[in-house]
């Protein structure tokens, strides 16, 4: 793969308005504002990251989480930019490298643009709802195929799909987002029926046409496949993106886990601590030893492992720039860290497995995300399989007229209602439950 190709500022669906000429504004800083401005950003504020949504602690949300995502992705990008422009100073396309940022900070905004609410346990409530639940007579109804994309329901998937699809009533292109920058939130290039034990892909059945068109334009390598079945090698810009993303969750899920007295100062601290050599470590407990408030104490480390993390994993792209251009390059960023913020980084996904994921609070969460997503799938699905029924024409007049629930066939309806399901907020989904089930009737 080459830089040249792969940095490309032409958009989806308006090919044929494409402009080489630069403005004020970059094509990938457009495609930083549009999603800024957008509405599926905004709804993000009021979707669960990993705790209760705010109370009387703030913790972070999927909006918060993606902006500081695209913070540390820009500093990540930045800091390879700046080596990239030094090994490629005699190349004519040197230039293009300083979009780099730019890429990079739009997709790490959009990457969780498709997940549902409730969490990462959202997707698995979808999925499962087929699998194991009243979805599961649908299976003789459909293909291998696109039984394979409802059962591994993937957020990552339903982000470019909501990107690039058009819905009744938008523009084809859907967002009309750049090249690279769509193919740059794509962490698993290839269908769903090649996802494998771990249930990841990228992309939905009805899309497989597009990321084609995406991936041969930017020149991503084509891997093979069984059955003319559809895989390529990540875009560079993913592994950024990635990194950015692992970085922030993990770390920061420990913050707001401190904030909630479900971890320890000294369990923090710990864990922080050990990401770094005695001599760092000595330095930094002087200038806490200055720091009275315990939360102050935290947000210092977490800034210090993030620093570290960013700059292991620079050091780790450009180390391997030739394998992942290539698209010979095994596993992500971070398992190509120093041993000691290797270690560092195990023991703090360690932690959060042991005290965070199964915490109280967030099992409560993901108990009642499960029920809601289940009992509201159930629901929508019968009425676009029985749209005639009073119930139904009640129910379907709920859903905003871009989901083509009347799709001439059973998979397009099936889409229009997983659409909207990801669409909604925790909020609006707790809602819609309660009113479905009577708790929320209007007064008469």
């Amino acid at each position: 793969m080459s830089w040249d190709r792969l940095i490309c500022d032409k958009r989806f669906g308006l090919e044929h308005y494409h402009d080489a000429r630069s403005g004020i504004r970059s094509d990938f800083q457009r495609d930083f504002d549009r999603l800024v401005f957008s509405s599926p950003f905004r709804r993000l504020q009021n979707k669960t990251q990993v705790f209760p949504l705010p109370g009387s602690v703030f913790v972070h949300n999927r909006l918060t989480h993606s902006m500081e995502v695209a913070s540390v992705g820009r500093s990540l990008a930045n800091e390879i930019t700046r080596e990239l422009r030094k090994r490629h100073a005699s190349q004519p396309w040197v230039g293009k490298l300083d979009a780099i940022d730019e890429i990079v900070g739009a997709a790490c905004l959009a990457h969780d643009l498709g997940n549902p609410p409730f969490g990462h346990s959202g997707e698995k409530a979808i999925s499962t709802f087929f699998s194991e639940g009243e979805g599961a007579v649908l299976c003789p109804m459909l293909t291998p195929e696109q039984w394979a994309d409802i059962t591994h329901f993937e957020g990552n998937a339903n982000s470019f799909r909501l990107l690039t699809h058009q819905f009744n009533g938008r523009r084809p292109g859907g967002f009309a987002m750049t090249y690279s920058m769509l193919a740059s939130i794509v962490k698993y290039p290839y269908e769903s029926s090649l996802a494998g034990a771990n249930g990841k892909f990228g992309f939905f059945t009805t899309e497989i046409p597009t990321f084609r068109r995406i991936a041969d334009e930017l020149g991503l390598i084509a891997l093979p496949a069984p059955d003319g079945r559809t895989r390529y090698c990540r875009h560079p810009l993913v592994y950024i993106v990635e990194a950015a993303d692992d970085i922030c969750y993990q770390v920061m899920d420990m913050e707001d886990a401190h904030k909630l007295h479900v971890v320890s100062t000294r369990e923090v601290t710990d864990m922080f601590l050990g990401f770094f050599s005695e001599e760092r470590r000595s330095r930094m407990m002087e200038i806490m030893d200055k720091v009275a408030d315990p939360n102050e104490k935290i947000a210092y480390m977490r800034s210090c492992v993030i620093g570290s993390l960013v700059s292991q994993c620079s050091r780790a792209f450009l180390d391997n720039e030739d394998t992942i251009l290539r698209g010979a390059f095994s596993g992500s960023l971070l398992d190509h860290i120093d041993e000691q913020e290797r270690r560092g980084y195990r023991n703090c996904s360690d932690l959060a497995w042991k005290k965070i994921y199964c915490a109280g609070d967030v099992v409560d969460i993901e108990l009642a995300g499960n029920r809601i997503i289940s009992f509201l799938l159930e629901k929508l699905i019968h009425a676009v399989r029985n749209p005639s029924l009073n119930y139904s024409e009640l129910l379907l007049s709920k859903v905003p007229q871009q989901y083509d629930t009347a799709a001439p066939t059973l998979f397009g309806r099936i889409q229009a209602v997983l659409d909207h399901m990801s669409a909604m907020t925790d909020v609006y989904a707790l809602d819609l439950f309660r009113k479905l089930n009577g708790h929320s009737l209007p007064a008469v």
